[in-house]
């Protein structure tokens, strides 16, 4: 049976009485059809669509089989006379077009393959035919398909057939290698306006509709075999991103909305949620990595254990004042240092290194605490060993349990040195039990803390000190890779008269050589000159090596990090950024642990330590007050005193704190002046209280998210008593000299001795002369009363603060 198909627009507006109509069929055989195997039309205007047309197009070629192929080309084929086996006969080409020709017009003459020359050699039985050949038709039964020819209906000029078959070949390998032909002669066809439909119009137009059909499917499941991919950064913008995934803004708003996010076109997501937009439109997603000026510039690879050799430890000195910090360096260099300096204290920072038995240990030379909280603020760790250097006869003191608990947070290990052995009062076993009540338990005591005995006076006992240093880096196994580009820390830097800036540099990996470009937080430069501890001039130095340098274009911080580069203009350009950065970050609070925030942290898995640092009255409340918030530990987050100490809060606290990200506790005590300023400065969290069951249950709702203040507390300001007279009627009255910020009249003031709060109560009477004023600012004086309270002394310190409400 013959269809004439419809193309597919017109197939939309092809009705149940038109179909019938052309199939000689009635319009309830086409219902009955489409009610079998589908949904019936509801009247016979109704207009089908292309997948009613095929089932009904399929029934009937199932109901009425051709009987013969000859039948199906019976209006285009004849088939020709039988002949001899020998005497080939070239079989009729069919273009194969886009329509048939017409059958009136003369027919364009169509090339046919000559016959073979009788003295050719024989062929095989089924030879291939050559191109432009067809093949030749032997004695064959009557239902032999003929064999087709494609013929090239463009005209004239030389075109680059392979391009388009290698594309096609790309597109549907499998198709176009059945489509595929060998090449015929060309044939001038008319125009389509020309041409009428001819006998074999219907076949063509079916077989057309079928491999358009294939090919939208075909098209189908290659776009579903390879998703778009789109580069997704770790922020981008909606309209950015519905541009990259070809999507219109509305789509990816929408997508956006039913996961609850209102987001506008400019608005920046980021790389999670654009991951998963991308996702509900089939795109495949690929992390874009922006490669920044300083991951181009500074080789941060990672060395090979082979690369690797042993390099010298780093030294630190840590000790109590007096206790002979600078005479251990001085006897260890066997230099006089400490009689230049003023009053024997340390005065400059530095680094040198010395030789035991052919190995070198580098010292760093520094006041206190500076290569633990300075340096470690800025994320620097460049000491390896820790020296801590204990009176025999003076014992263990509040800087000295400072140091120790500065040694325990950086991390590194603690050999002690115990002076002054040389002295009558001298008793070394009593530091030994001082030492295990801050886990410090020497190796004689059945511990693993290394103790030597020394008098560096006398210059007894430092090789054997100096034997343990390397016998604690030799367990440490420090390496480092000298055969690279050196990277470091600035020890310190500072501006010379004749030679501009100069900078004291610690090699911690590869070789520094002179002539480098180094760059050096915001400074950057090339090496002019480089001279050792010992003030030589060299050309090279390697890991654990101090130099000093000249050529710095500015004297970078102390404690930030310096690398060699190879491009100085890109070099500048990053000193450039990083100036603009630090403008950003003076502008913006930074963000430090705090009560307040804690409980977030903790949910977002940012913290699972909390470090305090403790300071009371007296020693029996440190213990009693570490004790109970270090019972306050759970799975999530472990509570640590990193120190405890006795008196005010100092600057040496702020700073430790600071470094450690650390909430300091204070019990009736308060920060002094330099220590308030260092807390606002860098953002540290201090906590003021007079009774620890308000401590435990304050940081314990922190840690559970319950924390909800109503109240803050805001310093007015601090004034100095000058003097006192008692008067019968009122009390004590006090003349004050008002330090910092003012004190208001009726206002809340806490009474400071020493750093320590003796009470705490109202102002009772504020005076200037004999005048009654609201308020008394700074430098001036004033006479004041506090209610009922009359033990004020000289050099107290009152201090004048309100409560003010903290909005929900």
């Amino acid at each position: 049976m013959e269809v004439a198909l419809l193309s597919t627009s017109a197939a939309n507006k092809y009705r149940v009485r038109e179909l019938a109509k052309d199939l000689g069929l009635s319009n309830k055989d086409i219902m009955e059809i489409l009610g079998k195997y589908g949904e019936a039309p509801k009247s016979n205007m109704q207009a089908l669509t292309d997948k009613e047309l095929s089932l009904v197009f399929e029934a009937l070629t199932q109901a009425h089989p051709a009987s013969g192929i000859q039948e199906i080309f019976a209006d285009t084929y004849r088939e020709p006379a039988k002949q001899e086996q020998s005497v080939p006969t070239p079989a009729p080409a069919q273009a194969v077009v886009e329509k048939p020709a017409a059958p009136a017009a003369p027919a364009a003459p169509v090339q046919r393959a000559a016959a073979p020359a009788p003295h050719a050699a024989p062929r095989p039985v089924n030879p291939q035919p050559a191109a432009g050949q067809a093949k030749p038709v032997l004695s064959q039964p009557a239902t032999r398909v003929p064999q087709k020819k494609v013929v090239d209906t463009r005209k004239g000029g030389d075109v680059n057939l392979a391009k388009y078959d290698e594309r096609l070949e790309q597109m549907a390998p499998d198709k176009a290698r059945r489509m595929q032909a060998p090449p015929a002669g060309k044939q001038k066809l008319r125009p389509n306006n020309n041409r009428r439909p001819g006998p074999g119009m219907t076949f063509s137009n079916k077989r057309r509709q079928d491999e358009q059909e294939k090919m939208r499917r075909l098209q189908l499941e290659i776009a579903k075999k390879a998703p778009l991919k789109v580069s997704i950064p770790d922020e981008i913008s909606v309209g950015e991103l519905a541009s990259r995934m070809k999507k219109t803004g509305a789509d990816v708003v929408k997508v956006l909305m039913k996961s609850g996010i209102m987001a506008s076109l400019s608005q920046i997501i980021d790389y999670d949620t654009a991951a998963l937009v991308a996702l509900e439109f089939n795109c495949k997603v690929e992390h874009e990595v922006t490669v920044t000026i300083e991951e181009q510039l500074i080789d941060t690879h990672q060395d090979k254990e082979e690369e690797l050799i042993s390099r010298a430890p780093v030294v630190v000195v840590m000790g109590h004042v007096d206790h002979g910090k600078t005479s251990l360096l001085d006897a260890i260099r066997d230099t006089s240092v400490a009689e230049g300096e003023a009053g024997g204290i340390t005065q400059h920072i530095g680094a040198y290194q010395v030789q035991l038995d052919g190995k070198p240990i580098t010292f760093l030379d520094t006041p206190g605490h500076e290569a633990f909280t300075s340096m470690r603020a800025r994320g620097a760790m460049i000491t390896d060993i820790a020296i801590l250097v204990v009176a025999a006869d003076d014992g263990i003191m509040p800087q000295t349990v400072e140091s120790i608990n500065h040694a325990k947070a950086a991390g590194i290990p603690i050999v002690v040195a115990i002076n002054k052995i040389d002295k009558p009062a001298a008793n070394p076993e009593k530091i030994k039990q001082q030492l295990t009540e801050y886990g410090l338990v020497t190796e004689d005591w059945g511990g693993e803390t290394i103790c030597c005995p020394i008098s560096a006076k006398k210059r007894t006992g430092i090789d054997k000190l100096l034997e343990m240093v390397l016998l604690t880096a030799e367990m440490a196994e420090l390496k480092a890779n000298p055969n690279r580009a050196a990277s470091g820390t600035v020890i310190e830097a500072r501006l010379d008269k004749g030679r501009g800036p100069v900078a004291t540099l610690l090699v911690q990996n590869g070789t520094l050589r002179q002539g480098d470009t180094i760059i050096a937080g915001t400074g950057v430069g090339r090496v002019r000159t480089m001279t050792n501890s010992k003030g030589k001039r060299i050309e090279e130095a390697g890991p654990s090596v101090p130099v000093e340098i000249a050529g710095l274009s500015e004297a970078p911080a102390a404690g930030c990090t310096f690398n060699v580069v190879a491009d100085e203009r890109m070099a500048r350009e990053l000193v450039e950024q990083r100036k603009e950065e630090e403008k950003f970050k003076f502008a913006a609070p930074v963000q430090k642990v705090s009560l307040e925030n804690l409980f977030d942290q903790i949910q977002a898995g940012e913290r699972k330590e909390l470090a305090l640092i403790v300071k009371a009255d007296v020693q029996g409340s440190v213990e009693a007050v570490r004790v109970s918030l270090e019972k306050l530990s759970n799975a999530e987050v472990a509570v640590r005193v990193i120190h405890g100490g006795v008196g005010a809060i100092n600057e040496s606290d702020v700073m430790l704190a600071a470094s450690t990200g650390a909430i300091i506790v204070g019990f009736n005590v308060r920060p002094d002046a330099a220590a308030r300023d260092g807390a606002i400065r860098q953002n540290v969290d201090m906590r003021m209280y007079r009774v620890i069951y308000d401590c435990i249950d304050e940081i314990e709702s922190a840690m559970k998210g319950m924390l909800a203040p109503k109240f803050k507390e805001v310093v007015l300001g601090h004034a100095e008593i000058r003097q006192t007279y008692k008067v019968s009627s009122i009390g004590t009255v006090a003349g004050a000299y008002v330090q910092d910020g003012k004190l208001v009249r009726d206002c809340s003031v806490r009474v400071v001795r020493d750093g320590i709060v003796i009470h705490e109560g109202k102002l009772g009477s504020l005076q200037r002369f004999k005048d009654t004023v609201k308020e008394v600012t700074t430098n001036y004086e004033c006479g004041l009363t506090v209610d009922r309270f009359n033990d004020i002394r000289e050099g107290d310190i009152i201090e004048g603060f309100t409560m003010e409400e903290i909005p929900r």
